[in-house]
C-alpha cells in the first residue's frame, strides 16, 4: 500500500474548509478568548494540526501546541512534562497510557474521550524494494532478510519489542539489529538510510517524505491503538480545553481525522 497523500490532503482541505463554515455558523462567540495549552503524540499530529486552526478560528480560543510521545522517559513524554507540572489544559495520547494517568490523578477522568484508533505500518526509504508483509509468515521472513530495522519508543514499538517479535520467536534473531528510535519520528530514520525497516502508526509515516509506506501489518500480527484526549487536572482553562476535545470528537472532523491515516471513533 502506498497512501496517495495528494488524495488524502485535498480531501482535509475540503474538509476542513466545510467544518469551519459549519463552526463559524453555530458556535457562538467565546465568552472570553482563552490560550489553550495541549501536548499531543505524534499518532494523532497529522489530525490535530489540519483542524486546530478551524477551532480556533470558530471559537478565539489561541491553540498552544507541543508534542511528545504517550509514555518513557524522554523529556517531551507527555508523563515526564506532567511530572514537571507544565501547564497544559489538554493533553491527547495513547488510551492506555492515558487511563494511567487519570489513575495517577493527574488527569480528569470525566473528560476523557477517544478521538481515533491507528494502525501500524512498515515503511521503507523512497524507492526500496518493498518487502511482502500481506501474511505473518511474508513478515516473518521480511524482518529475518532485514539488514537494520527501527521502532517508535511508544504504543506501536513496545508492543513490538515485547510483544510480536517475542511471539514470531525473533527476539534473539533481531538482537543488534533493531532498535527502539527515542523522540523522533521513526520515518525520518529510514530516509536517512539509517534503517531499511521502519514500523510505527501509519498516521506517523504516511507524512514522512522520502519514504515509501508498504503497507499495514497484517492482521493476526496487528496491534489497534486508541488515542484519546483529557483535560489535566488543575487545568487553567479546563473549559476551553473540553471544548476543543467535542470538537475534535464530533462527527464533522471525523472526514479530516481519517485522511491523517486513523479511524475516528463512531459517535
Amino acid at each position: 500500500m502506498n497512501p496517495t497523500q495528494p488524495g488524502q490532503r485535498s480531501l482535509a482541505r475540503l474538509a476542513l474548509v466545510l467544518l469551519a463554515n459549519l463552526l463559524l455558523m453555530l458556535a457562538a462567540p467565546a465568552v472570553r478568548a482563552d490560550e489553550v495549552r495541549v501536548v499531543s503524540s505524534g499518532g494523532f499530529a497529522s489530525a490535530y494540526k489540519a483542524l486546530a486552526p478551524a477551532f480556533e478560528k470558530a471559537t478565539g480560543h489561541t491553540l498552544v501546541s507541543g508534542w511528545g510521545p504517550s509514555m518513557g522517559e524522554t523529556k517531551n513524554a507527555i508523563p515526564q512534562r506532567l511530572a514537571r507540572q507544565e501547564p497544559i489544559d489538554v493533553v491527547i495520547m495513547v488510551g492506555s497510557a492515558l487511563d494511567q494517568l487519570v489513575a495517577l490523578g493527574q488527569l480528569d477522568g470525566a473528560t476523557r474521550t477517544v478521538l481515533a484508533s491507528s494502525r501500524i505500518a512498515l515503511a521503507v526509504r523512497r524507492g526500496a524494494p518493498p518487502p511482502a508483509i500481506a501474511t505473518v509468515e511474508q513478515l516473518k521472513q521480511a524482518l529475518l532478510a532485514a539488514k537494520s530495522i527501527a521502532y517508535s519508543d511508544s504504543a506501536s514499538g513496545v508492543y513490538l519489542s515485547q510483544v510480536l517479535f517475542p511471539r514470531l520467536g525473533l527476539s534473539e534473531s533481531l538482537k543488534g539489529k533493531a532498535r527502539m528510535i527515542p523522540a523522533e519520528p521513526v520515518g525520518q530514520v529510514v530516509a536517512r538510510g539509517e534503517a531499511e525497516l521502519g514500523f510505527q502508526q501509519l498516521s506517523e509515516l504516511q507524512h514522512i517524505e522520502g519514504i515509501d509506506v508498504v503497507g499495514l501489518l497484517p492482521e493476526d500480527a496487528q496491534e489497534v491503538t486508541q488515542f484519546s484526549a483529557a483535560v489535566v487536572k488543575g487545568a487553567a482553562h479546563a473549559q476551553a480545553g473540553q471544548a476543543l476535545i467535542r470538537f475534535l470528537a464530533s462527527p464533522d472532523a471525523a472526514p479530516v481525522i481519517n485522511a491523517t491515516g486513523l479511524t475516528a471513533a463512531q459517535r
